[in-house]
């Protein structure tokens, strides 16, 4: 059994990074950020945790040199898809799991968690790590592979 790594996910930011963030991502080899990043600060204070991958979202600024429209990734030998969710309208896992092909499937805008298996497929929503809204418990998660699989675990934000 190879070593695991560890991805952090997170979503939403619109602008501020809480503080309990870096304890919830800590030890992350990347961190893929799901949009509405909403600020270089943002992106600056993740990386001190470590390496950043973002996209964009329908909140970001258009042309962003620092965000992409979406990342495709195999990482430990499980690819990865991430992008805002937007794009499909109302992301939803069956919307997300017809558009995509790859294993697992990132994204954000509804800002509420969500974990999805179906069969080989994940589908993650890390929730939305910002400003509180929709009384919706701030969180991120973590992505966990090993051997080619990949299992995931939400970290709300307290």
């Amino acid at each position: 059994m190879s070593a695991p790594i560890i991805v952090g996910l997170i979503s939403d930011t619109h602008g501020q990074v809480r503080p309990t963030v870096h304890d919830a991502l800590a030890g992350v080899s990347l961190i893929l950020h799901a949009g509405d990043v909403c600020g270089d600060e943002v992106l600056d204070e993740l990386s001190l945790i470590a390496p950043v991958v973002a996209v964009a979202g329908n909140c970001d600024v258009p042309g962003d040199p620092r965000l992409v429209q979406q990342v495709e990734r195999t990482i430990g030998g499980v690819s990865i898809h991430v992008s805002h969710g937007h794009e499909l309208g109302v992301p939803t896992p069956a919307r997300l799991i017809a558009a995509y092909p790859q294993q697992v499937l990132v994204f954000g805008h509804t800002h509420c968690p969500l974990i999805h298996r179906e069969r080989d497929r994940l589908v993650v929503n890390p929730g939305a790590a910002g400003p509180r809204r929709f009384d919706i418990v701030p969180s991120v998660a973590r992505l966990t592979i090993v051997d080619g699989s990949a299992d995931v675990t939400l970290v709300p934000l307290g």
